[in-house]
This record gives structure tokens, sequence and C-alpha cells, in this order.
């Protein structure tokens, strides 16, 4: 068939298999892969339905695209770089490269099936603009967490709730009813807010009118392409894949000059906005089946999610959605029409739980009060010395691929990588014994990682990043060194399960070394971490800081975070007195971390790097279990 390229690598799919519900596979994340396959027509993965501890009954009904190539298998038989991994995985033959995670798996489906068929150009725009839809990982961004992560379980909760009489309505589902109501940010903002104003001028209508009048054509099915909003024009024109070309006139001299604040907002079509992305492929199977148990147990509740209604509505309206649908045993619920007043959906919206500001009215600005606050506490600057300041591989024995000169940066740059890397590898090959699993955490394109296989042959080395081109760049490295004793995981660090003896990274951005740290703590394995991006560092749904009691006794939060803020200002180019100040806010910040995983049963160093001048960053963070 024109323009079908046939798949270069065998790729299996691998997914958990608990139960069915009215002919839908549990758990969700499986649900939705599959939804994604039908939509995507996608026949490239050969899939493996994984039985879980809870898998009960395990016939197949109506629940699984009938041409999807499945088999039912137990987690032993899985490939054991799998076995290390949340599902869903896809693995690529010879099983040692491998995807996990909702999101990556199914950003990777999409890409093979677009590449399997270069026509299907819809199917790539599901990635959203610039591609970036559920990129981000669910530690950094809200959305994908709540799409990948707490919705999800928070409707499979619900499920096993339902047998009650009254289930209690998730969190998560009341935060995206409150995300479907706020106003639509897209690249060409401005230019869609003006031709929207135009509309509602030539229609003699204010915005609060407009507002209702759209509300009345989303749930009527009569309304013709004239009547529709801007906002539906625009979506479901791009879906057609006729989107109208741009005229040359210009708008009218009252529109043109009207000031932003006057422009009217831009409202959700999709989840994310204006346009269908994954995140709706994500969120249909989650919401068919609240929706489900809503109407039938608490039908009186349905009137307290209008906009979320409304999107599962025009979400049918999408080509392909309702026939992949059907492939995959969701039957579309007709829902009675919705009429709610703005202000009873602000009331509904205000009840939702939001995220505590933190007030500190005793807080003092800049880091010199708050380095005196930790002096006065006995908390000082202090490094542990490095215990070979002098070592260093011999690079020019090494084969070249095994130097991160053969990356694509310039030979300044590379020296200092190499400089960097003869400190991690002095430490961590000091620490490692014959048979050790070493993970390369964040380890973008493979310097540490590499350089630990090769100089560790007796030892499992595993590289995990969430960054396709960077772990495949890593991969080819490999592939010319032949080595046999590493594994290439892409993946959060979160979906990586499996046990191991020492972790390291090498400049993981902000949270994500603390992220390593735990990960390392929990399974008892020694860390050796270089952070990095100090300023980028705050709260999260897994971390507070200050992170140790000494440190929580004695500082804020925001206090806090003026030693992160100060401590990225190390650059070479900045004065020597602040890139000082700069370098103690980094000890300071790392102090904290190490106390922390001291009081968790670790010995910890704070070692500088040497030569200090191999990074602007030059911390290391070396813990031990006692």
């Amino acid at each position: 068939m024109k323009g079908i390229k046939k798949s270069l690598t065998e790729e299996y799919l691998y997914l958990d298999f608990s139960h069915q519900i009215e002919g839908c596979i549990f758990p969700l994340h499986t649900s939705v892969t599959l939804f994604l396959l039908s939509y995507c027509d996608c026949k490239i993965f050969k899939v493996g339905l994984v039985l879980t501890k809870e898998s009960t009954d395990i016939s197949l009904k109506n629940a699984v695209p009938q041409d999807v190539e499945t088999q039912i298998i137990s987690r032993q038989e899985l490939p054991a770089i799998v076995q290390n991994c949340c599902l869903p995985a896809v693995v690529e033959k010879p099983d040692n490269f491998c995807r996990a995670g909702l999101a990556v798996v199914l950003r990777h489906i999409i890409q093979k099936s677009y590449e399997a068929d270069p026509s299907k150009k819809e199917i790539l725009e599901l990635l959203g603009f610039k591609k970036t839809c559920l990129k981000a990982c669910a530690e950094v961004s809200q959305w994908t967490r709540l799409c990948e992560l707490t919705i999800p379980l928070a409707i499979e909760n619900f499920l096993k709730e339902s047998s009650d009489q009254h289930p209690t309505i998730p969190a998560e589902i009341l935060q995206l009813e409150r995300k479907l109501s706020e106003p639509v940010r897209v690249h060409n903002d401005d230019k869609l807010r003006r031709q929207k104003l135009k509309q509602q001028k030539a229609a003699g209508v204010g915005p609060a009118l407009a507002q209702s009048k759209v509300q009345r054509q989303e749930t009527s099915e009569e309304s013709d392409s004239s009547s529709k909003s801007l906002e539906l024009q625009v979506a479901f024109s791009k879906l057609a894949v006729c989107e109208e070309a741009a005229t040359t006139n210009r708008e009218p001299s009252h529109i043109r000059k009207a000031r932003v604040s006057d422009l009217p907002p831009l409202e959700h079509v999709f989840a994310e906005g204006l346009y269908f992305t994954l995140a709706d492929i994500v969120l249909l199977p989650c919401i068919h089946h609240f929706l489900a148990i809503i109407c039938k147990k608490l039908s009186e509740k349905l009137i307290e999610f209008p906009l979320l209604a409304a999107w599962y509505q025009r979400i049918q309206e999408v080509p392909r959605v309702k026939t992949a649908a059907s492939q995959c045993g969701i039957q579309f619920l007709h829902l009675p029409e919705l009429l709610t007043t703005s202000s009873e959906h602000d009331a509904n919206l205000s009840e939702v739980p939001g995220v505590e500001e933190q007030n500190d009215t005793s807080f003092l600005g800049g880091p010199r009060p708050t380095m005196t606050k930790l002096m006065e506490k006995g908390i000082e600057v202090m490094f542990s010395p490095h215990p070979c300041p002098t070592w260093t591989l011999d690079w020019n024995s090494l084969p070249a691929a095994v130097s991160p000169r053969e990356g694509k940066m310039s030979s300044d740059r590379a020296l200092r990588k190499q400089q960097q890397l003869n400190n991690l590898v002095y430490v961590v090959t000091s620490q490692a014994k014959p048979g050790d699993r070493i993970v390369d955490f964040c380890s973008g394109g493979g310097h540490v990682g590499i350089v630990l296989a090769h100089m560790l042959p007796s030892c499992q080395v595993t590289l995990i990043e969430n960054k396709e081109l960077s772990l495949v760049r890593a991969k080819k490295r490999s592939d010319e060194l032949g080595l046999s004793n590493i594994w290439f995981i892409q993946a959060n660090m979160e979906y990586f399960t499996g046990m191991f003896n020492i972790g390291v990274a090498l400049h993981a951005c902000g949270v994500a070394t603390d992220m390593v740290i735990e990960h390392c703590i929990k399974t008892r394995a020694a860390f050796v971490t270089c952070p990095c991006c100090y300023g980028f560092i705050q709260n999260t749904s897994k971390f507070n800081f200050p992170k140790s009691e000494q440190f929580k006794k004695t500082l804020s939060y925001k206090e806090h975070m003026i030693l992160c803020r100060f401590a990225d200002q190390t650059a070479v180019q900045l004065p020597a007195q602040r890139r000082l100040i700069g370098k103690q806010c980094m000890c300071l910040v790392d102090l904290d971390r190490a106390r922390a995983a001291e009081e968790r049963g670790y010995s910890v160093q704070v070692i500088s790097m040497e030569p200090e001048s191999c990074s602007p960053k030059n911390n290391m963070i070396v813990g031990v279990p006692i």
C-alpha cells in the first residue's frame, strides 16, 4: 500500500490485566492504551496482557480490537528488563531497550503509527503544539500527573466504592471540571481572541450572552457551521484537515485597536484547549466510566459537571472516536441536556480544594540573613575532603565511543565533561562489587552509564532517561562498543521498580536529584549525585523543603528557596564574590539533603568536584547505607 513503511524493529507491548467491567479491561491504563491502538488503527505491536495478582476472569470479551494480536501471559514470562518496570511497557528486540509508563508508551505508539503511515498526519497532531502533549514528567507537570496518574487511579477507586449507596466524588474530577472552565492559551491566542471579538460584535452580543449562546450550541445537535462558536470552528476545521486559509484582509480598526484586557477569553473545546490531543484519548475511558456510575446511582450530581458532560458529548464528534470506542467495549452514554448558570457553576468550583499558600510573616529576604540564621544554629558551609582529587581515567587508551568527545559538544565542553566523569567514576568504581546493579538516573546521552558499563563489565548498568533522542544516541554508542551489560529504559524514574546497589546521577535538574536520592534510599542503595538547577527546586507532591529536621527547625520554606535561587549564581562570568556566595548556598542546600538522608540511616558526604572549574555545579552528594 502506498505511503506505508514497514517497521524494521519487532516491538512487544505489555499491559496489565486484572479484570473486566462491561467489556472494559482494567487497570484503566490498559483500556487507555488499547483505545489509542484502535484509534490509530495500529497493528505493528504484539500485545501481551500480563496477569496481575488481582486477576480473576481471564476471558476477553469485546475489549480488545479484533485486529490486534494479543496473548495472555504471567509476570514471570516478561523479558527481564520489563520485569524491572511498571506497565504499560514497550520493548524492542533484543530486549535491552524498554519504554515504560503510560505517557511515554502512548507517545511512542503515536510516533510509530505515523512512521508506519505518514499520510496519517492527524495521528501526529495528537501530540499537540510542538509535540509536547504529556511530555513533561508527572513530578513537575500537574497536568501530566492529573491525566497519567491521579484521574485513572481516582476513577478506579470510585468504581470500587460504587457498590456503596453514596460513593464520594473524586477531588480529581472536580479539579478537571475547574480546568475546563479556565481560559485557553494557544500560540496564536491574540489573533483568535480578536476574531472572536469581531464575531461577537457582528452578532450584537456581549461576552456574557455570547457565553450562554455557546453553551446552547454545544448541547444542540442541529447547530450548523455558521452558528458554531469560533472555538468550535477552529477545533473541528483542524480535525477535518481543512483549516480555512488565512485571509489577507486586515481586521477592522476597532478590532485591531482593542486592548488585550478587553478581548474575550477562548473557551475549552477539548481537554487541553481548542484541539483534540492525546490528553483527550487518556481521559475518555476514565470519564466514561465515571459518568456511567453518575448516571446510574448519582444522577442528581450530573448537573455539577456541565463542562465535563459537554466535553464527553463533543468528543464523540471526532472522526473515528466512536468506532475506536465500540471496538474497545465502550458504549457511549446519552446524557440529558444540562443548563447550569455560570453563578451556580462558579459556586461549585469554589469548593474544589486548592493548593495552600505558604505565608511566612517573619521572612527576611536575601541569602546573608538566612545563612546567618543557620550559623547561629551551628550549621555552616562545610565540604568533606575529596577522596582522590588527582585521579583520572586514561581517556586516550579508551575506545572512542566511551569518551564524551564522541557526543555533539565542543572540545572545551568535552574536556569538562571528562573531568566531571573522573569524579563520579572514581567514587562508583571504589564502591562497586562484581554482580552489582548500577543505575544511571537522568542519564541523558549516557556519558556516565557507558563509561561505567565499559569499566565494570561484571556489573549490570541501567540507563534511565525520559528523552527518547538522548537514549537512542546512548544506545548507538553502546552498540559500537559491543556492550552486553547495559539496559536502556525510557521512562520517568518512578516507573523503574527494579532492585539495584548503586544509583548515580550527573546534573539531575532541580527536584530530580531528590527523586534519585529517594529512589536509592527506598532500595537501600548507595548514591552518587551531582545536583543541578537549584533554582528549580520547589515543594512537590512528594517533597517539602527544607527536607531535614535540623533545617526545618531553623528555616522557613521561603528562606530555603532563597538559598536555592542564589545557589544557581555560580556561572564563571559572574563576579568572584557573587560566585562564592552561590557556592556557599549550593553547599547549604546539599547539606540539607545530606542531613535528611542521614536521618534515614545513611552516611553522607558533600564533596566539591576537582577541578572546581569542571562545572559551575560541582557538588557531589555521596551516600552509603549504614
